[in-house]
Formats: structure tokens, C-alpha cells, sequence
């Protein structure tokens, strides 16, 4: 299946990546950063066809992006899993994605942050954007040393999925049932993943507010 993201044999990638530390690897330049979500046909569809999130999408919930596609194929089974059929490349705005990282509470406690639990707990709880650092994992799932991102946004940062944020939504579920037979075999010498490279963002606040390591 032809895609219009960037893709790169996997192995090649993994001896590039960062072994370990919190990074951000995604797929971007200085208009877009693609982040993944995974949905119900319902939600999925909808939005690839009309190019922003309706219909049965809940703008009351907080809603979850992930820059690293590997980490999104551990999440959804690679599709497999009930209400994460379909898998969703979202191009969203580089100034949008920055302003997200720059507003977002992180879900632990850290005390180089904020004064105390409870100015912590006050800021995440009144906080748009969550944070959370996760193992990585490997297309089999195991985890890796290295840590991934994963932002849950909601009321102001999530209102922009209504278009304003978001210049193109790709459905890749085909890609990756492609992509999964070769998981299923063993064949990562075929296994293809989209392009990812280490993400800094162009801002001071975001890196320190979010712990990336440099």
C-alpha cells in the first residue's frame, strides 16, 4: 500500500533511534508533526473522510495522541484490539503541537516543577494537556529502555481536532495489517514503519516543561 507518510525499513531506523532517555521520535518538518490515534470505524472513518473529528468523536473526553507509530501498534495490537481498528496519521500543526507541549502538566509528581504534590496535583487536575512518559516498545512489544510520549488533550487543546489544528488526517490501517503479517513472522529485515527522527522543539518552555533529554 503507497502512503503518503514517509517510510523507512525498520531496522535501519532502530540503529538511529536513541537507546535510551525521554525523546519525542516522530515524523515532522516546520509545518506539521504527525502524531497516531487508533478508533472505532465509526470515528476513524469519519475523520479521514472529512479531514477533521465529528460525528460519534466526543470532544467532553480527553483524547490521547502518540508521535511514535510503534508505540501506537503496541497500544491497538496493531489494529487488532476492539475499537482500534482503525489507525489514524494525523499531520497537525507544528505551532499547534508546541503550544501543547509548552501547556502540559505531566501525570508523576516532579519536584523540580512545582513546589509541592498538592500545586502539582492543582496544575494537572485544571490542566488541557497531560503528559505521560512510557516505555517504548519494540514491534513484538517488548519494552524498551527508552521512553516515549503520549499527550491526552482536552476542552481548549482538543477543540482544534475540529480542523483549525490539523492539516491532513491519513487512514494507514491497510499499512499497517501489511505491516503486521511481517510482525507475525519474524520478518523485520521487510518490516517497514514511517520515517521517525528525533524531535526537539523549538522552544525552551516546551523542552523543560516536558523533560526531554538532550
Amino acid at each position: 500500500m503507497n502512503i503518503g507518510l514517509k517510510i523507512d525499513n525498520y531496522e535501519n531506523q532502530k540503529a538511529r533511534w536513541p537507546i535510551e532517555g525521554q525523546h519525542i521520535l516522530a515524523q515532522y518538518n516546520d509545518e506539521y508533526v504527525v502524531v497516531y490515534q487508533a478508533y472505532r470505524p465509526a470515528i476513524g472513518l469519519f475523520a479521514a473522510e472529512h479531514q477533521y473529528f465529528g460525528g460519534e468523536f466526543s470532544y467532553t473526553r480527553m483524547s490521547w495522541i502518540k508521535t511514535n507509530f510503534l508505540w501506537m501498534m503496541y497500544r491497538s495490537g496493531w489494529g487488532t484490539k476492539e475499537g482500534q481498528e482503525v489507525t489514524l496519521a494525523i499531520k497537525l500543526k507544528a505551532s499547534y503541537f508546541r503550544a501543547i507541549l509548552e501547556n502540559a502538566v505531566e501525570s508523576r509528581f516532579q519536584p523540580d516543577k512545582f513546589a509541592d504534590m498538592a500545586i502539582w496535583k492543582q496544575h494537572m487536575y485544571s490542566s488541557d494537556v497531560r503528559l505521560q512518559w512510557d516505555p517504548d516498545h519494540s514491534p513484538n512489544g517488548d519494552k524498551e529502555v527508552r521512553r516515549a510520549v503520549q499527550l491526552g488533550l482536552r476542552g481548549e487543546f482538543l477543540t482544534p481536532f475540529k480542523g483549525d489544528g490539523i492539516l491532513e488526517i491519513e487512514d494507514i490501517s491497510q499499512f499497517v495489517s501489511e505491516q503486521r503479517e511481517l510482525v507475525l513472522s519474524g520478518d523485520y529485515g521487510n518490516l517497514y514503519t514511517p520515517l521517525e527522527s528525533v524531535y526537539v522543539p523549538d522552544s525552551e518552555k516546551a523542552i523543560f516543561n516536558i523533560g526531554l533529554t538532550i
